[in-house]
């Protein structure tokens, strides 16, 4: 990896609208998607030739998706997984256009995780029935721990006890990420919180999980387009050039319930995942002026902070508690407002968030931000672009002992 730094870029973004009750199938809305990113790049059906999506079982799968776009395909693959997903199949990107199986790949995500299937939550009505308990399911759905809310609880729990961390540390990310959300047009929630508000909302489960604690769930789909360097030069926006990329490094003892057995129980995979990041890019987290931190909680930016090296492990609460993380701090994160706020992608739109940042084009209420114009006023309803933004991160969570990264440059 570390001879393809900065050959391959992110030359296209595109979306659908974050909503609750899309009434659109996963097909519908991932074609929405990929065609907004390709005219994004400028670029036309016969231009790409590759795609990638994930999925858990809840979406429209590639050959599906390119065919109604008119794309013949010489490389596809769908891969199954959430949170750390997105970082991971960029880089299966970048590797099959090394391979020379295609040119152009198409990377995206379709999913109505609101309506339809919701990962730890009972089917929608529409959906199908409960499926049969087996594997590591036979150890903790009996036992009423069936959502990623509960089967991460054990981690933060322990980082709470060790260090301290507190309910208003955590409360802090969802504050930090609202007010970026309250400057985003696109975000699901635009409505700027305090930390009382996240805690009196209602225990999801404790001691770390309140209502407000928790990401939104929303219907939509997601795309980002990868070809090389040389390629990017010929399209139409700014190139961010990929300088490193790392998926799903593990902990020791990475099966979902046997990492507890890892030492410390509250060391986030990123830990090895960000050795390889930095290592490849070149850099080191002082150099990052910018992050997408995967957010399904507020708790899991600390442990990602944590693992990555951006503060020492037990600092994560005063990291994201004193300012550092918002709008006019050291190292905004999320500056979309992130999947607490803008909406739930398994990833994917933070990563166009940071691409979007790298060009300069936050897409917020600046008059000029299609040119790069941006007054820097991040009071509430006014811009979101980052200054001179050079270097961003983002960091991605499958469960405390999987962690995938993608560091990208202007």
């Amino acid at each position: 990896m570390g001879g393809l730094k900065d050959k391959y870029c992110i030359v296209g973004v595109g979306e659908t609208a974050y909503v609750r009750g899309s009434g659109r199938s996963t097909r519908s809305m991932g074609v929405e998607a990929v065609r907004a990113a390709m005219a994004d790049a400028g670029l036309d059906a016969t231009d790409v030739d590759g795609m990638l999506c994930y999925q858990v079982g809840d979406s429209t799968l590639s050959q599906t998706i390119a065919t109604d776009l008119g794309i013949r395909l010489n490389f596809y693959t769908d891969t199954y997984g959430g949170g750390s997903s997105t970082e991971t199949i960029i880089g299966l990107a970048m590797g099959a256009i090394e391979a020379g199986m295609c040119s152009t790949v198409a990377v995206f995500r379709s999913m109505n995780g609101y309506s339809s299937l919701r990962m730890g939550g009972r089917p929608a009505p529409s959906g199908p029935g409960p499926a049969r308990l087996v594997g590591d399911a036979l150890d903790t759905t009996p036992y009423g721990v069936s959502s990623p809310a509960q089967r991460f609880q054990f981690t933060f729990a322990r980082h709470m006890q060790t260090y301290g961390t507190t309910n208003e540390q955590l409360a802090a990310v969802k504050v930090a990420h609202a007010k970026h959300a309250s400057n985003n047009p696109r975000a699901y929630y635009r409505k700027r919180v305090t930390v009382d508000d996240v805690l009196d909302s209602r225990w999801i489960v404790k001691p770390a999980c309140h209502l407000l604690d928790c990401c939104v769930e929303t219907d939509n789909a997601t795309c980002v387009i990868v070809t090389s360097a040389d390629r990017a030069r010929d399209l139409r926006q700014r190139p961010a050039y990929i300088m490193s990329v790392t998926g799903r490094a593990n902990k020791p003892y990475q099966d979902p319930l046997a990492h507890y057995q890892c030492d410390p129980i509250t060391r986030q995979a990123g830990y090895y995942g960000g050795r390889i990041a930095f290592r490849n890019a070149g850099v080191e987290p002082a150099d990052i002026q910018l992050t997408g931190c995967y957010d399904a909680f507020t708790f899991t930016p600390v442990l990602l902070f944590e693992g990555y090296g951006f503060c020492a492990e037990g600092e994560g609460g005063d990291y994201v508690s004193g300012g550092t993380i918002e709008l006019g701090g050291a190292r905004p994160n999320n500056t979309s407002g992130g999947q607490l706020c803008e909406g739930y992608t398994h990833g994917m739109n933070l990563v166009i968030e940071n691409v979007r940042q790298l060009r300069h084009q936050a897409d917020d209420s600046c008059p000029g931000w299609r040119e790069g114009e941006h007054t820097y006023d991040h009071a509430e309803g006014g811009c979101r672009q980052v200054r001179d933004v050079e270097v961003a991160m983002n960091m991605g969570w499958g469960t405390p002992a999987v962690s995938s990264a993608l560091i990208m440059r202007r």
